[in-house]
């Protein structure tokens, strides 16, 4: 057996960070221990869910005016680059980003060296929509020492073009992160699983790329939150357990990251990629690749 090209334990970080200025130091601090609780556990690849120190529903744009900061030079931003430098590890978390006069809803990913970039969600849920604004960035994947690096927030999932672009570009890995909260019945599935699981598992096995997602769990201001955090194989199967509805959770993964690369071959007759019939729709869907790949 071959020795792994890039060998990455990943975790997903399930918790409950509460809504309200008041709570921002809690959520920022819990963030950290759940963080150093993965480290602990070997993991150098740890992915929080969406909008980490904050909560998710705000009261209305002065609400999430005031819960926001700036990247990479915030407050909680610089806290937890400064955690990836300390433990040499890669840090994928978010925030509600302030730009100028502007809010995002966006993902920072930190590493052995600071910070390497950030990507804003480009699909708005509900309210979201009165606060936020769409993000403007594309679907950016970023170069590491580990592998490559794609992000993805929340509803963004339900649309199949931003896990393909990012696969498309090169992906190794996507961390997804997440508030997934509770819609009309039903919620699960007999084994357990929400429909965002099975999303998640999908998008992994049409793109043969890993997956990593975290969620949220509790109840804030009326909303309840679903869980099921997981981290998917490239074809499309969980890697270990699917994260409970209700309880905080850690879940690991031991993945060889650059695998992805090789992954699409099934056969000798069939690649997912290879048999994407650009001539019939890249025209309109314009998309790109990596630089790094072979056009």
């Amino acid at each position: 057996m071959s020795e792994p090209a890039s060998p990455v334990r990943v975790a997903v970080v399930q918790f409950d960070p509460q809504v309200g200025v008041g709570n921002r130091q809690d959520n920022l601090h819990q963030s950290l221990a759940l963080a150093e609780e993965a480290v602990k556990g070997g993991a150098n690849l740890i992915v929080l869910p969406e909008l980490t120190n904050t909560g998710y529903f705000f009261n209305n744009r002065q609400d999430a005016f005031a819960h926001s900061e700036g990247v990479p030079d915030g407050p909680s931003v610089r806290l937890w680059i400064d955690f990836a430098r300390r433990h040499r590890i890669y840090l994928v978390v978010g925030l509600a980003e302030r730009d100028g006069t502007r809010l995002f809803n966006t993902g920072v990913l930190a590493g052995p060296d600071g910070f390497i970039g950030k990507y804003r969600k480009a699909h708005l849920w509900n309210l979201e929509k009165l606060w936020f604004t769409p993000g403007d960035l594309g679907f950016p994947v970023f170069d590491t020492p580990i592998g490559r690096i794609g992000l993805l927030i929340c509803w963004d999932i339900w649309f199949p073009e931003v896990p393909r672009i990012l696969s498309q570009q090169g992906a190794d890995i996507i961390c997804s992160l997440n508030n997934w909260v509770w819609t009309p019945p039903p919620l699960f599935d007999e084994a357990g699983k929400c429909m965002a699981s099975y999303l998640t598992m999908t998008a992994a096995h049409v793109n043969n790329v890993f997956i990593a997602a975290a969620s949220r769990i509790g109840e804030e201001r009326g909303a309840r939150y679903l869980g099921c955090s997981l981290i998917a194989g490239t074809n499309g199967w969980p890697l270990g357990a699917v994260a409970s509805a209700d309880r905080q959770e850690i879940l690991f993964a031991d993945i060889d990251l650059t695998s992805a690369r090789s992954a699409p071959i099934w056969n000798d007759l069939n690649d997912l990629h290879r048999d994407r019939r650009t001539d019939l729709y890249d025209q309109m869907l314009g998309y790109r690749q990596h630089c790094c790949l072979p056009r």
